[in-house]
């Protein structure tokens, strides 16, 4: 994103000396161009650059590049007589609006631009070249042929890239259901443990039904991980539910069923409800986003300190005017700068030896289908934060 916003930023002078000075042509207008290049700023801010996935960021790129793209440029061509120099410009410009976002968006974004330029052009548009009628319908063919490659495109790789993301979910979906034979012969084994140790008799029976107790322990933890995993894996069907959700008790319930490794890690654990909400979505799915989070916190935690303490975790419960928030804190390693843009990203994962990447790719999907909006911020170091913003609901 910042650079997308530093080219932007350099890119209109540059392009306006080389139009006005290298190689003029019959309009270039350097007070348009310098507006154009200071619309590279939002950018390269800080909040845009580094939650490139929020709701903010996307508003901010899709309008930023309407206005660079089939806007400027269209008005470019109209004002400069759809000469050679913009036909090929125009055409170029199309397959990046396409290869740079989304086909639906580059769709509507490509016939609204050009529509607001060619009715600001007639309204207030300089002199120009006239174009004939064969000019005119020679570049309508070209830019048309440009449209069609550039929606056949996008729909094909849309395509593609969902059908192998559905693949690859499909079969991390059917590995872990395979987990469970192996898992219910372990729990066979504790049983067995257990009645053992009835047999044994003193001194035996405390260690062994305490093995047993174990492996019962560690049966269920694998049985949670599954679940989670295979949730995960739903990235792409998440059924659409509406229910009313308190947030104090969703949290609440979260703490109290997320399987612990050990006393002093759900000591770590601690919540605060400044401000209860109620918001619109569904109470299982955010269970597991809280799970996700809570889990990717504590094995932060653990790679910092070893031992974690009473606070290392904290989830606050708040709101800000009418939005709900639900902050999940940690004093773990924390995250680089570089990476914090694509840590919703399917597949991509900080944790390189056990992690998958899925989980808040699944987190923020959830959030979105509730209308919020997640995001998070962290230093090398000094831990993280992720905040869930969701619409509170207003009581009946």
């Amino acid at each position: 994103m910042k650079g997308l916003g530093f080219f932007t930023l350099i890119g209109h002078p540059l392009f306006w000396a080389i139009w006005a000075i290298v190689v003029p042509q019959p309009y270039e207008n350097l007070p348009i161009r310098l507006v154009m290049a200071v619309l590279g700023l939002p950018l390269m801010s800080q909040r845009i650059a580094h939650d490139p996935g929020s709701r903010l960021s996307g508003r901010v790129f899709t309008a930023v590049f309407w206005l660079e793209l089939p806007f400027l440029f269209s008005w470019m061509y109209l004002c400069n007589g759809g000469n050679q120099a913009w036909l090929a410009s125009a055409a170029a410009m199309i397959l990046i609006y396409y290869f740079s976002t989304d086909w639906r968006i580059a769709t509507v974004g490509l016939f609204a631009g050009a529509a607001s330029a060619r009715l600001i052009f007639e309204i207030a548009g300089p002199a120009a070249p006239p174009m004939s009628h064969e000019i005119v319908m020679t570049n309508t063919m070209v830019l048309a042929f440009c449209v069609s490659m550039g929606l056949l495109l996008g729909i094909s790789s849309a395509n593609l890239r969902r059908e192998q993301l559905s693949n690859t979910l499909a079969t991390m979906g059917i590995m872990a259901h395979e987990l469970r034979t192996p898992l219910a012969t372990m729990s066979l084994l504790g049983d067995a443990l257990r009645g053992a140790a009835m047999e044994a008799g003193p001194p035996a029976e405390p260690k062994i039904e305490s093995l047993g107790l174990r492996l019962h322990s560690l049966v269920r933890n694998m049985h949670h991980q599954i679940d989670t995993q295979i949730a995960n894996a739903r990235l792409l069907r998440l059924p659409r539910q509406a229910e009313r959700v308190d947030a104090a008790e969703l949290v609440a319930q979260a703490v109290a069923q997320y399987p612990y490794r050990s006393s002093r890690e759900r000591e770590s654990v601690q919540v605060e409800v400044r401000q209860d909400f109620n918001f619109r979505g569904s109470e299982h799915q955010f269970r597991q986003v809280l799970d996700n989070l809570m889990k990717n916190a504590l094995r932060s935690i653990a790679a910092a300190t070893g031992a974690p303490l009473p606070g290392d975790l904290r989830i606050v419960v708040d709101t800000k005017g009418r939005t709900g928030l639900i902050t999940v804190s940690d004093q773990g390693v924390g995250i680089a700068q570089d990476l914090l843009p694509r840590i919703f990203e399917p597949f991509f994962s900080t944790n390189h030896k056990t992690g998958h990447g899925l989980g808040l790719a699944f987190c923020r999907e959830v959030v979105r289908a509730a209308r919020g909006n997640i995001s998070v911020r962290s230093e090398p170091g000094r831990g993280a934060s992720f905040t869930i913003e969701l619409p509170e609901l207003v009581s009946d």
